[in-house]
């Protein structure tokens, strides 16, 4: 399909934002706007390098009227829908909210463009915590996978791929639902590996003492944010309208190893300790996917190493702190 107009909602987060500049860099034709929420606390400096390329949307997408106006005017092509709560860990402190947030905006954005009566193409950015605790027999996870969320994020997220197949069903709308596995992404301070980078710059600067951790036991696949947000744009543009996909890399480890390897890329001796504080309740702790689907279907290939995706987690974190 020809595509002029491309809507990312959650655009200052930290995929929103690489995928803005993923767009940007190598579709120059195309108008690229986003939707931020405007009490967000969230920075607009992940948009720095794009400030000008990018049309902005202070929208709240639990209202939706100022949703409904948005679509409206902005008539998109394409719309990647990012924007959510995502934070696994607090999800258990405040459920409510999260799932409130994540299925309001969801179904939301999804009447707006019925409302609006157009037809553009939308990939709802899921996520493998909908798999929760997988067994070992079902281990590389496909997508016909039972679904058995363990957090109240996951549910959230599982509403939100229903929704959608809801959405494609009844309606017709375009739709494609993908779940990403974990990427190691600078940006988004929440998750283990930026953690650990964080910390590990923080140390080496003398104005931190230890490396605090969580569950050290989990074994992810990991992916580098680049590469992730390249998948996002093959799904979308060459991926089947109905269709669910799993996205992830091939380097599996566990978060143990992957500490330990951090340390061994430090400047200076680092010391670390858990904190109990960061374990969850229940944790999702054999997380590899099985991504032949994807790659058959779009041809997509990731570009970075692991060792690429080690040096821009560090560097980020070094010339922050």
């Amino acid at each position: 399909m020809e595509y002029k107009k491309i809507l990312i909602t959650g655009v200052t987060g930290s995929g929103g934002s690489y995928l803005a500049e993923f767009i940007n860099n190598n579709f120059k034709k195309v108008k690229l706007y986003g939707i931020s929420r405007w009490h967000s606390t969230s920075s607009s400096k992940n948009l720095e390098s794009i400030t000008d390329k990018i049309k902005l949307f202070d929208v709240d997408l639990n209202d939706l009227s100022s949703t409904f106006n948005a679509i409206r005017k902005i008539k998109p092509d394409f719309i990647f829908h990012l924007a959510s709560h995502a934070n696994v860990r607090l999800s258990f402190d405040n459920p409510k909210a999260v799932i409130d947030n994540n299925i309001s905006s969801t179904i939301n954005l999804l009447e707006a463009i019925r409302l609006n009566n157009i037809t553009p193409k939308l990939q709802i950015c899921s996520t493998s915590e909908v798999y929760g605790k997988v067994n070992k027999k079902d281990v590389p996870i496909n997508e016909n996978c039972t679904i058995k969320p363990a957090s109240p994020y996951a549910v959230s997220k599982v509403c939100q791929d229903l929704l959608g197949k809801t959405y494609f069903y009844n309606y017709g709308m375009k739709i494609i639902t993908t779940r990403m596995f974990s990427y190691l992404n600078p940006r988004r301070e929440d998750l283990f590996a930026t953690s650990f980078a964080k910390q590990v710059a923080l140390i080496e600067k003398g104005k931190l003492k230890y490396l605090k951790h969580g569950n050290l036991k989990s074994t992810r696949t990991l992916i580098d944010v680049r590469d992730a947000m390249s998948a996002y744009w093959y799904a979308i543009t060459k991926g089947r309208v109905g269709e669910t996909y799993n996205i992830g890399g091939k380097k599996i480890l566990e978060v143990g190893e992957f500490l330990e390897i951090m340390k061994s890329k430090s400047k200076t001796k680092i010391v670390s300790k858990i904190d109990k504080s960061l374990l969850r309740p229940t944790d999702v702790t054999l997380q590899i996917p099985d991504t032949s689907k994807f790659r058959s279907h779009t041809g997509w290939k990731p570009i970075y190493s692991f060792e690429d995706s080690l040096e821009m987690l560090l560097d980020y974190w070094r010339k922050i702190v």
